[in-house]
Order: structure tokens, then sequence, then C-alpha cells
């Protein structure tokens, strides 16, 4: 028994030394009813963990039993080498911010009032601002774009103005981590884009942490050092975004069953059309995409080829074509692939070429698009869309 303490405590020493913040076998729930099991995270200075999962994983709980606001079940949470239940409430408000999402409904409250609480872990107890903690306030401010919202009432602007002051907030509070709660999920696309930047700036100059959940898959997979996969009762998977981000595992992790995830776009497709192909598409180096996506929209299913496998056109071919025909990358192509797709496009009604050059590589493609022709099957107009009503 003697030994077992002494190897456990021995490995907690190690984690200590190691990490910034770490978990150990932490479990979570509410009401003393466990929710997710044996939540081992392990973070050093400087790296960005988000969190990923359907709707109702337990994302939103992790955070707040992580940062105190739920009380957890067992386990322990370290922060900065000290055990963060023994810490009191200034000490980790010194190194530790909190983004959530729910929603603030401070009275008769200034942006500025709101961002000037976060140096409130620094102030006497009456609260009082010095002009440093004021010039700080400022430039939190500005960093998120939101210096001109300084006298606005908080209950007053949008919702992604208060996602930005309440960054501004967490980032005035000069915390070492922050854990933010889906924080672009009321942000337009370059709302998005700067607060992520602005988090990844702060990550490379003041070597932040950073722990959040996000529900874009795409924004995880590009500003990630490490993502949990919340799955059931448990973290399923931990790993590096290129570890995580395979089509396969998010269709399983998301359930998808209508549509794809396109892991190599970091997107989602819609369904393909259902049957036999009735327009045959001759595309690459992305031409096609936008005929294919219009095809989709129209309900008509079609065909893609002569695609090279490592072709951009191709990846989005195989998530919306009935039938893609394929040669292999940097390859010229072959006979029988160029028999096979003839043999395809005769069985098609239509053919739309969005080629204007045909290269050594592609030369059965000006083949295809010169049979097409002769057939009278081939569309006068780039980009013309198959009509099955015409």
């Amino acid at each position: 028994m003697e030994e077992k303490i002494t190897k456990t405590e021995n490995k907690n020493t190690h984690q200590k030394e190691r990490y910034f913040f770490y978990t150990d076998q932490l479990t979570v729930g509410y009401d003393g009813k466990p929710l997710i099991k044996e939540i081992n995270i392990q973070l050093k200075k400087g790296e960005i963990l988000t969190l990923i999962g359907p709707n109702g994983a337990g994302k939103s709980t992790i955070l707040k039993s992580i940062t105190r606001q739920l009380a957890t079940i067992s386990g322990t949470v370290y922060l900065d080498k000290q055990t963060m239940s023994k810490m009191s409430n200034k000490e980790v408000s010194q190194k530790l911010a909190v983004v959530l999402t729910e929603r603030m409904r401070p009275e008769l409250m200034t942006c500025e009032d709101i961002v000037a609480t976060g140096r409130y872990p620094y102030t006497g107890t009456l609260g009082i601002l010095s002009a440093e903690d004021k010039a700080k306030v400022r430039k939190a401010m500005e960093t998120v774009h939101a210096w001109d919202l300084k006298d606005r009432d908080f209950t007053a602007i949008s919702d992604g103005q208060r996602q930005r002051i309440l960054l501004a907030r967490a980032i005035c509070q000069e915390p070492e981590i922050i854990v933010l709660d889906e924080p672009t999920s009321f942000l337009d696309i370059r709302h998005k884009l700067e607060l992520l930047t602005i988090l990844k700036q702060m990550v490379l100059d003041h070597q932040l942490t950073v722990i959040m959940s996000l529900h874009e898959l795409d924004l995880a997979q590009k500003i990630s050092d490490c993502v949990i996969c919340v799955h059931g009762d448990k973290i399923e998977k931990y790993g590096s975004p290129e570890e995580i981000f395979s089509s396969e595992y998010v269709h399983h992790l998301y359930g998808i069953t209508t549509g794809s995830y396109n892991a190599a776009f970091g997107c989602l497709e819609m369904e393909r059309p259902k049957g036999k192909p009735e327009v045959f598409v001759i595309g690459g180096n992305g031409t096609g995409i936008p005929v294919y996506r219009k095809l989709q929209r129209a309900g008509i299913p079609f065909a893609a080829g002569i695609l090279h496998g490592n072709d951009v056109d191709c990846e989005v071919a195989r998530a919306l074509a009935a039938e893609v025909i394929e040669e292999q990358p940097f390859s010229l192509i072959r006979e029988e692939v160029y028999q096979k797709a003839v043999k395809t496009m005769e069985q098609c009604a239509q053919v739309i070429c969005c080629v204007n050059e045909f290269g050594p590589v592609n030369e059965k493609n000006r083949q295809l698009c010169c049979l097409a022709e002769k057939a009278g099957k081939l569309a006068q107009e780039k980009g013309f869309c198959y009509n099955r009503n015409t």
C-alpha cells in the first residue's frame, strides 16, 4: 500500500514539474452523479487545447469544473504546481481568467466598467483603479478593437460585441491561462478570425495557455496544439489535430449520417444527389467545384472526371458526385481509365467542361471534350448547368 502511494506521489511530482496545468483522474458531473470520468489534461505554457464533441457531451461541464464554478466529483486539478482546490480565489484569479457563454446582465455598467472588473484581483478591498490599472483596461479594449465601445451600456450592444468585451476583461486580468466556452458562437466571420488571432498572438508573445471549446471544426483544426474529444462518459480521444481530424473519426464522433465532413478542407459537404449520373463534368485544378455544388443544389446526380487523386477537385467530387473517374497523382491518364470515362459519359445526357487549357497530363480530358462536342452533348457555355426539364 505504501509503495502504491509513493508511486502516485512520484507521478504527481513529475507532472507538476513538467506541466503548467493538468488534471489527475478528474470526474465531473452534477449533484454527485458522474457525467465524464477519468479526465487527464496535460498542458504546458503557451499551448492551446480545444474541446470538441456533440452538443450535450459535457464540454461546458468540464470547463466549469476546472475553473471551480462547478464542484468536481473526484480527482485533482493542478495549476502552476499547486492544487487548485487549496488556492484562494484571489490566487486563482491572478493566474486564470474565464470567458463563459452565460449572458451577463449587469445593471448600469458601461463596457469600460465591465473590462475594469478584470483588475479587481489586483486592487484593494474598495476596488479603486490606479492610473496603471486604467491604462491596462484601455490597452485590453484596444487589443480586441473595442475602445470605441467604452461608454456604451453593456446590455445595449450586440452579442458579438459583448464577446469581445468579455475577452478584453479576461486580457485585462493578465492571466497565465484563459478558459473560454464557445468564444466564437456569436461572432461573424471577421470577428471569429480576429478573436482567435488575438488569442494566438498572446500565446506566442506571452506564453499564455488557452483551454476552450469550439463548434467550428475548421478553426479548431487550425489553431489548436491539442484536441480533446468528448464522447459518451469519457474523453474518447486526446491528441494533435493531425491525429484527431480524419473524416472517418469526425463522422463517428458526431454521428454524421447525412452529408459528410472533409478533413482535408476542414469543411462539411451536403449529401450527394441520389441516382445515376445525368451530367458528366470535366474539371480539374478547382475549376469543377462551383459546378459540382451548383448541380448538388439542383439535386442533379453527376459524374466527375478524369481527375488525378491529388487534384483539389477530387476531394469535393468524392463527396458530391455519383461517380468519380480517377487517375493516380502526377500520372498520364491511362487508356483503361479513359475508356471508363467514355463509357460513363455516354450514359449522361449532358457534358460540362470547366477546363480552358489542356496539357500533356490531361490530354485524355481534351479528347473527352471533343467526343462530347461531336455527340452534341457539350454545354455551349462554361458553368452551364444541365436542367433535366429542358
